[in-house]
């Protein structure tokens, strides 16, 4: 079980996503939210406070009545469930939650400890509610789509819950669960943040890495099919270039391919003076897609840790506006909720998935055109040429799939458009921005499931799998009890979707 308390690493933000790990909410934490709820009750009571005895937006000129300031958060909520599109997956609205939970627990929300447990309780029972993809512009927070959640946690709104979607009032029903009553501002705490953003940002970077620690092992089989050398992979020429990434990736290959009997020296080949030939029968080097890959592969996973420290400075950070300061006892305006932050790595994320992506495309290339790798048969096709086609049709899937990552990958960060009466004049669209960073990882698993049925059947073709390295032949054993080797024609789709479903899930 996880304790919520004064720093959520990322490690354990993850162990309660991926692992289904239980929180519990320390007493340090509900002490610290209490003192910040009664600060702020009695604070606001002689003073003009954004959210509180105001409107919102550009409607703050608009002093709110002290019988109407419960009312208004419900108005704020309901008004603001207007999210469209398709529902953002289990995972990332999980992930939300519990940044959301995070950020309030940091007590400079002024929320009641209600809200707290209630969020808890969502976390630890699996109950999901239904947030829309779309709707968010990333700058007064997520505030479409938190308002979805602010929505189930008043009693309203749908939610999906051991397997089925059903009104939030009877899963709380169900479930012994009474919705939170709104005090003096839940509804701005709950919309005025980040939330959804890093949550989705999670899960986005829990999988990028997913992807390339695939890309290094399928790189290294390639490597390994062709008999390739392997000083470029040799630590004294990744180590002339002062990058952590390249050097990373290089060591990690060279502990893969450790036990290959495949992979070739140079020195006892080309270097022994004893090659007479005119024209080279063996290449001199591998195409950049198979000698490339610390120089490719090291930015990429640079990126990816770099994101993965941006999101967990977010998700402990106070993402809330205004902040309810108990120990100054003032109360701050700002915009703490803008996602700059995240909106700009996640671009810099679907960039190098899209980069890993066509790394993957030109690798499956490589494998199958036999005019350039010279040693397998057109398609790695193991039937009839001619009569058969091997991996012909899954091609035009994965090129066409790297196409569209290509395209998603224009960065969304850029794309502000002023709207909220230009109360919200530049705005970082994170929300989106995420989420199309989460279609080109999708993407990318489809990339490379073709890719690696293709390096199996390759290594069938030329009768390998008794030499290729521990770590290769893993990969190979975890996909043959998952498809056959096949000669004849078969219907190719439930073989990649398998395929998928084992790099998703491994």
């Amino acid at each position: 079980m996880e304790t919520i308390n004064e720093y959520l690493s990322l490690k354990e933000f993850e162990a309660i996503i991926f692992k289904n790990e239980k929180i519990q909410i320390s007493e340090a934490v509900l002490r610290r939210v209490k003192r910040s709820f009664n600060f702020l009750n009695e604070f606001s009571k002689s003073k003009v406070i954004y959210g509180v005895n105001t409107g919102f937006g550009p409607m703050a000129q608009y002093r709110i009545k002290d019988e109407d300031r419960i009312q208004l958060q419900y108005n704020l909520i309901r008004s603001h469930s207007s999210g469209t599109g398709k529902p953002i997956e289990a995972q990332a609205v999980k992930a939300a939650i519990l940044a959301r939970l995070n950020t309030l627990s940091l007590g400079y929300s002024g929320v009641h400890p209600s809200l707290i447990h209630l969020m808890k309780e969502l976390i630890n029972r699996d109950i999901t509610p239904l947030i829309f993809e779309h709707g968010g512009v990333g700058a007064s927070g997520d505030l479409v789509q938190l308002a979805h959640l602010a929505l189930v946690l008043i009693g309203e709104g749908e939610v999906f819950h051991k397997g089925e979607r059903k009104s939030t009032k009877e899963v709380f029903i169900e479930e012994g669960l009474e919705p939170i009553q709104v005090e003096i501002r839940e509804g701005l705490a709950l919309m005025n943040g980040t939330s959804v953003m890093a949550g989705i940002g999670v899960v986005n970077v829990h999988k990028a890495n997913k992807l390339a620690n695939w890309s290094i092992k399928f790189s290294c089989a390639i490597n390994e099919i062709v008999r390739a050398y392997d000083d470029h992979l040799s630590a004294e020429l990744n180590n002339t270039k002062l990058h952590k990434g390249q050097r990373e990736i290089a060591e990690r290959m060279r502990t893969n391919l450790l036990d290959s009997k495949l992979i070739r020296k140079r020195e006892d080949h080309l270097y022994t003076g004893e090659n007479k030939e005119s024209v080279f029968s063996d290449k001199v080097q591998e195409y950049y897609s198979l000698r490339c890959v610390p120089q490719i592969l090291g930015p990429i996973q640079e990126t990816i840790d770099n994101v993965a420290d941006i999101l967990e400075k977010e998700f402990n950070s106070v993402n809330d506006n205004p902040i309810i300061d108990v120990a100054n006892r003032h109360v701050y305006h700002g915009g703490n909720f803008h996602g700059d932050y995240i909106s700009f790595e996640m671009d810099k994320l679907k960039i190098a998935i899209t980069k890993l992506t066509m790394l993957s495309e030109r690798q499956l290339n490589y494998l199958l055109n036999s005019k350039i790798n010279e040693i397998l048969p057109p398609f790695v096709n193991l039937g009839k040429l001619g009569y058969n086609f091997g991996m012909q049709g899954a091609q035009f899937t994965a090129t066409s799939t790297t196409a569209e990552n290509q395209m998603l990958s224009n960065p969304m960060y850029i794309h502000s458009i002023p709207n909220n009466n230009d109360n919200q004049d530049i705005v970082s669209m994170g929300t989106n921005a995420a989420i199309i960073t989460a279609r080109v990882i999708e993407n990318a698993f489809e990339v490379l499931s073709i890719e690696l049925i293709t390096i199996v059947q390759a290594i069938d073709a030329l009768e390998q799998k008794n030499e290729i390295s521990s770590v290769t032949k893993k990969l190979y054993d975890d996909v043959r009890a998952i498809i056959p080797t096949f000669k004849e024609d078969q219907v190719m789709y439930p073989f990649i979707q398998k395929v998928k479903n084992y790099l998703v899930e491994n």
